[in-house]
């Protein structure tokens, strides 16, 4: 079934046989200054990709906090998350004031939640904007205003440190952030009513790879907090969500993110109209972004990787193993499974994207029975979002593979899996230094 890599003529005869560029996305699934020193002036969530597909899959009932989810039923293969996106120089996170024992923090102020109100409308979101300062009323404002843009709405964003794991975390008004989201979310009162009480909503890939199950007490910036829900998050690196009031106990930044929905207009042009209003270094990004094609079938070798780049890459990843899996880890020490994808093809001088829903569309899909050395592999195992492409690993050879695996694991060379696969790529170097 597997293949070797050949060389020179080999490689490129090979290339134009089987290379057919058939890229797609995954759906998915890119301040103000407090008082005390550890909380930083501002946060910045980077999302890349974008997919508007928040789908709860669980809330906790009075079950088993050990479960993952109803429906679950044991464990399940290793996967890992897509991994944040690195702020900027310059732009630190929420830290955690704590070690990882959340028993060392108070909880979070138990106040009597504001009643969320119910559902009036459904809007879908097309554009996701981040600063690296609150937007005031005045830009938002402008902004409502646009030509084409029908509703926004503000949150907070920050990459927040939680049990020492970095996660992209965003706050949000549970009463008016819920129209934004899918139907079967935004119907869905208790899971708001649990956020607007002080409760975390985590992806399923934070609960079942980053060790942060349901029930689970969590530490955070100076308080601890319960994970109450599972909701998978398609905002690229999101991986949890909080009420805006919670946020603010967190030290989250207030105000630097903005949700809009534009429906029919020309999302391009949108983008580049807010970002004349924006504050600079604002990110706007697409929600369901379109990845046009190339029309070309065959590729020349000079369009790939390059046998050279590819051994230098394998070189680098094998030598990580037993290196430990951790959460939004870029090495050189630990890992997570893009991260170690990323990190491994910077040893080899190529540059490809983040996280695992990019790294899927960084090259043309080759079949399984055609990978080589260097391909990537990727797997779709989130049960609450079954399109979305939820681990990545680096087809070694001989039907193994070399990935890092899950929150208690580590980097290691196993048989490939074909249980929720979702396709082989092979990275061009091109085609990935322009994913975003």
């Amino acid at each position: 079934m597997f293949e070797r890599r050949t060389g020179g003529s080999g490689l490129l005869d090979q290339i134009r046989r089987d290379l057919a560029y058939r890229p797609r996305l995954g759906r998915g699934r890119r301040g103000v200054r407090a008082a005390r020193r550890a909380v930083p002036v501002i946060a910045v969530l980077l999302v890349a990709v974008l997919a508007a597909d928040l789908v709860v899959l669980s809330q906790l009932a009075g079950r088993d906090p050990g479960l993952v989810a109803a429906g679950d039923e044991g464990p399940r293969a290793p996967v890992a998350h897509t991994g944040p996106i690195t702020p900027p120089a310059g732009v630190p996170t929420v830290p955690s004031t704590a070690g990882p024992a959340s028993g060392t923090q108070d909880p979070l102020p138990t106040a009597a939640p504001e009643p969320v109100a119910p559902l009036k409308a459904m809007r879908r979101p097309h554009l996701f904007v981040v600063a690296h300062r609150p937007l005031s009323p005045a830009v938002v404002a402008r902004a409502a205003k646009v030509r084409g843009i029908r509703s926004v709405e503000q949150a907070d964003a920050a990459e927040v440190v939680l049990d020492g794991k970095r996660v992209q975390t965003l706050g949000v008004n549970p009463s008016t952030f819920r129209a934004y989201t899918p139907r079967p979310t935004a119907t869905s009162d208790r899971l708001w009513r649990n956020l607007a009480a002080g409760e975390m909503a985590v992806s399923f890939v934070l609960g079942n790879d980053g060790g942060m199950p349901l029930g689970k007490t969590v530490s955070a910036p100076g308080h601890s907090l319960r994970v109450g829900a599972y909701a998978t998050m398609g905002m690229g690196a999101v991986d949890a969500v909080v009420s805006r009031t919670t946020a603010r106990a967190l030290g989250i930044p207030q105000d630097n993110a903005l949700v809009v929905s534009a429906p029919g207009a020309d999302t391009a042009r949108l983008r580049r109209t807010l970002l004349k209003i924006l504050p600079k270094g604002s990110q706007v990004v697409t929600v369901n972004p379109v990845f046009t094609a190339p029309r070309q079938t065959v590729w020349p070798a000079e369009a790939l990787v390059s046998a050279p780049q590819v051994k230098a890459m394998l070189t680098a990843a094998i030598g990580k193993l037993g290196r430990p899996y951790v959460w939004g880890a870029e090495g050189p020490d630990s890992f997570d499974c893009s991260g170690l994808v990323q990190w491994a093809f910077a040893q080899a001088g190529v540059k490809v994207p983040r996280v695992t829903h990019q790294q899927f569309v960084a090259g043309p899909q080759v079949s399984l029975s055609q990978v080589q050395p260097g391909d990537l592999l990727f797997w779709r195992h989130d049960p609450t979002n079954p399109g979305y492409v939820s681990h990545v690993a680096i087809y070694w050879g001989d039907g193994r593979m070399l990935h890092a695996p899950r929150t208690g694991d580590v980097v290691k060379l196993v048989p490939v899996t074909t249980k929720n696969f979702a396709g082989a790529v092979r990275i061009s170097p091109q085609i990935a230094a322009r994913v975003r």
